[in-house]
């Protein structure tokens, strides 16, 4: 075979050879590609919300193959999670909760939550997303619909719990946090791990499971 096999990881693809308006000179390495996928991924989330962004057009939007976008970010849900720098990925922490012996689901979900939530780098951007959909509509209506989808409609795939109650739980610790770390309300922000996860996990336990 002559002139060589096409490259089989679309990483090593030059986007700009499929896009004639692209620019001459330099190619860009992956890393700017990366990027100018993120950068056309915010605008689209922003522009037409969770659901209504689909990856065919991001890439088009950032010049590239579809591939390339799934080979750096697996799915949508990988892409906003990039785009947005939400610090969790439902994908990975739903199923650890959900995989817990159904008479310790509360305690499990309990210990996630402050595991994400202790550690700052992640609890950085969490913030950040919840002061955004508080002060901007736009804001407030993406992270909703993130949320509903992706992290709730996935719950419901792992676990019989009603809609209401995950929610329930879900706004239940999310309240439980911002005492915590975030107003720092004593006793709740120096209580021991221990003592909170025993007071709050059998109401949490409750929510899953009734």
């Amino acid at each position: 075979m002559t002139g060589g096999a096409a490259p089989r990881d679309p990483a090593q693809r030059d986007p700009a050879r499929r896009d004639p308006a692209a620019p001459r000179g330099r190619r860009p390495g992956p890393t700017e590609t990366r990027e100018k996928i993120l950068a056309e991924a915010r605008d689209l989330f922003a522009e037409k919300g969770y659901d209504g962004a689909s990856l065919r057009a991001i890439a088009r939007a950032a010049g590239v193959d579809p591939a390339l976008v799934h080979h750096f970010f697996g799915n949508k849900e990988g892409v906003f999670i990039e785009a947005m720098r939400f610090p969790v990925d439902p994908s990975v922490v739903l199923p650890r909760i959900m995989s817990a012996p159904r008479d310790r689901l509360g305690e499990t979900m309990v210990r996630t939550f402050l595991d994400v939530w202790g550690d700052e780098d992640r609890r950085a951007p969490m913030l950040a997303m919840l002061r955004s959909a508080m002060t901007n509509e736009r804001a407030a209506a993406l992270l909703r619909e993130f949320v509903t989808v992706a992290l709730f409609g996935r719950a419901r795939q792992v676990t019989e719990a009603p809609p209401l109650g995950i929610q329930a739980a879900a706004g239940q610790m999310i309240g439980l946090m911002m005492l915590r770390y975030v107003l720092r309300v004593e006793p709740m922000a120096s209580v021991p791990e221990d003592e909170l996860i025993e007071l709050v996990a059998p109401t949490i336990q409750r929510y899953l499971t009734s």
